[in-house]
């Protein structure tokens, strides 16, 4: 179904009949990636060093966060914990479907999850076929990002149109969930109150 670095996905269908996706991690992938965030240890200890110019974007501070967030993407069953506070978070919120998540089969290396029917989010003429109203997705899409940064304070890292499916009855699909932020308390009233000035301020000018 779809390939990537870290993982290949494939069609399945459970003894039940329910129709799943599975990940699968690639053989060998941890130790490769431990080698490439070696290297660019190196790499990055070399820049600070000879050129000083680089000190001012902290290449070993850009490797050391790429290689927390990569490790994290690794464990799958990391993944399916933070499908599930997706699953809660959004359980009051009709517009937003966040795929069921089968634990019993889910290791760190393996994902099984609810296969959901619809297209990505970028398939216009498939959105405009299904007879969609694309503004109200937009609209959906603004709003559960908001949730997620504003109330929630945890929200989907990686959110391109393959991680996104408008499905046919006008909801919006978000899967894909290896890659998440989490936003403080005081970040979050930080950024509603320029929000809000932000408002007031084109309201005022309008």
């Amino acid at each position: 179904m779809a390939a990537a670095s870290i993982a290949q996905v494939y069609h399945a269908t459970l003894l039940d009949g329910s129709e799943v996706v599975v990940k699968v991690q690639r053989p060998g992938i941890r130790e490769q990636i431990e080698t490439d965030i070696n290297i660019l240890s190196a790499v990055a200890g070399l820049l600070e060093k000879y050129v000083t110019e680089s000190l001012f974007f902290n290449p070993r501070g850009i490797v050391e966060e790429f290689s927390r967030t990569v490790r994290k993407e690794l464990d799958f069953i990391l993944e399916a914990k933070n499908g599930f506070r997706f699953k809660r978070n959004f359980a009051s919120t009709p517009e937003v479907y966040i795929p069921a998540i089968y634990s019993d089969f889910t290791t760190d290396k393996i994902l099984i999850m609810e296969r959901v029917e619809g297209v990505r989010i970028d398939n216009i003429p498939a959105i405009v076929q299904m007879g969609l109203d694309r503004k109200k997705l937009a609209r959906v899409g603004v709003e559960a990002f908001f949730k997620q940064v504003l109330d929630d304070g945890f929200f989907h890292a990686d959110p391109h149109p393959g991680n996104i499916f408008a499905m046919k009855d006008g909801r919006l699909a978000f899967m894909d969930f290896g890659i998440v932020g989490r936003v403080s308390d005081e970040l979050r009233e930080t950024m509603a109150s320029t929000l809000l000035a932000i408002i007031h301020r084109t309201s005022t000018h309008s």
